[in-house]
């Protein structure tokens, strides 16, 4: 008899782990799927760029209005166009970790836990 392995009930948990495990990484991939999904919008110049992005921060579009398109104000444009972008970079950065620490909570973690993306 193997008394180290405290009987057949410790394969029963390395099972029960395992499983765990496997729902846990369904989760994450199917997080990932839904970051790919949400949107977040950042802005700059009162609204005059915005920059939607994923909340995986893949950029998905601007909305330039016209008006910020002055010649000898080149620099600028390209400021507040960065700086949506970098909102929006941002927010979609806030969101995943929001998002990733609901999973983590749902799944009785810590809620600062990191888990492999």
């Amino acid at each position: 008899m193997l008394k180290g392995l405290g009987g057949l009930g410790g394969l029963g948990d390395m099972a029960k782990m395992m499983k765990q495990a496997q729902e846990m990484q369904a989760k994450v991939v199917q997080l990932q799927e839904d970051l790919a999904q949400i949107t977040v919008t950042g802005e700059s110049g009162a609204g005059l760029v915005k920059a939607t992005a994923t909340a995986k921060g893949e950029l998905t579009g601007l909305d330039i209005d016209l008006s910020i398109f002055v010649p000898s104000e080149k620099e600028v444009a390209e400021d507040l166009i960065l700086a949506a972008i970098k909102d929006a970079q941002a927010k979609a950065g806030a969101k995943s970790a929001e998002e990733m620490r609901k999973l983590t909570e749902s799944l009785g973690l810590p809620a600062d836990m990191k888990l492999p993306f």
